[in-house]
């Protein structure tokens, strides 16, 4: 008789060797008493299903800033829009700029910033998904993530904070709740990952920069070849360009947007993920490895085994980390 195959036992670390940092927090972040809304939790912890997926999102302070005292700059939302098989579940994860210190506040405005808009539209997007209309999808999630991002930008001159101090990246899941539909769309501006585990293999399906194409959006990518009127643009050399007395400066370029709809298969595990469990994942293969053994069961783990495998620590990596993996029954 054949005995089914079990999974690796969990363990705390994989690599050469154990991390700096002690395995558990050991310093809570500074409060001020008269502004405890602004106190981050060291871990947030989801999960749900629907239709044919079932999802997992945890956040987790990074061991770097366990040990410092300082908040997870790091910020996950979870939402369910609409009802029934027309609801839209959203999963949006977002980094604050490193050694800034409102990080943590920019990643949450960012995620509810983007949180709102696609509210306000999820049902058309639940429609875009559903009849597979991509270039509708991608043009309309551009503008949704521009402006949000605008508004982050709007927030911090409100605040008397550099823009650029007051930025996060931005990475965005779509789950439709319909059985039938199988598209899971993924969107976002700036750095982390995008994987696919299928038949006990990882795939980076992180959309590259040199594959982007479409319009251009205000403060995202670069400028057209030529002006409305035809005229060309000349080339850019480096040197910069007095502004002009009668119109401001051009902002600086800003990361373009990435965007994926993908059909999954049944068996499929996808994971979104922030740089700090992205860049242990293509860095260490150990990592994928075990992970490979823990997430290719059929059944999806349960929260707290999805907690305890994103946090599996690799020596040299001690950044927050944020994780959203969804299996396809």
């Amino acid at each position: 008789m054949d005995l089914p195959t079990l999974p690796p036992a969990p363990v705390g670390f994989v690599g050469s060797g154990p991390p700096t940092y002690d395995a558990e927090p050991t310093a809570l972040p500074p409060a001020d008493p008269d502004g405890l809304d602004d106190l981050v939790a060291d871990t947030v912890l989801d999960g749900a299903r629907y239709g044919a997926c079932t999802l997992r999102a945890v956040s987790v302070r990074g061991d770097s800033a366990r040990f410092r005292g300082e908040p997870r700059r790091d910020s996950l939302l979870t939402a369910r829009f609409g009802t029934g098989d027309q609801a839209l579940i959203l999963v949006a994860m977002a980094t604050g700029a490193r050694a800034t210190p409102g990080a943590h506040r920019a990643a949450a405005e960012a995620c509810h910033w983007i949180g709102r808009a696609v509210g306000r539209s999820h049902a058309r997007l639940a429609q875009d998904i559903g009849a597979a209309r991509r270039g509708d999808l991608k043009s309309g999630l551009h503008r949704l993530t521009d402006r949000s991002l605008g508004k982050l930008r709007a927030s911090a001159v409100e605040q008397g904070i550099d823009p650029e101090e007051y930025a996060a990246s931005l990475r965005c899941l779509l789950l439709p709740a319909d059985p039938d539909c199988r598209v899971r769309v993924f969107f976002g501006v700036g750095a982390g990952g995008l994987f696919r585990l299928r038949d006990g293999a990882w795939h980076d399906i992180e959309p590259q920069v040199t594959d982007l194409t479409g319009e251009p959006v205000v403060g995202f990518g670069s400028l057209p070849p030529e002006t409305p009127d035809g005229d060309r643009l000349t080339m850019d050399l480096g040197i910069p360009t007095p502004p002009s007395p009668y119109e401001p400066a051009p902002e600086p370029p800003r990361e373009a947007f990435r965007f994926r709809a993908s059909v999954a298969r049944p068996g499929d595990a996808l994971l979104m993920c922030t740089s700090g469990l992205a860049d242990p994942l293509r860095g260490e293969a150990e990592l994928r490895e075990y992970l490979t053994g823990r997430w290719s069961d059929p059944t999806p783990p349960g929260l707290a085994a999805f907690f305890a495998d994103s946090q599996v620590r690799v020596k040299g990596y001690a950044d927050d980390r944020t994780a959203a993996a969804v299996w396809e029954a």
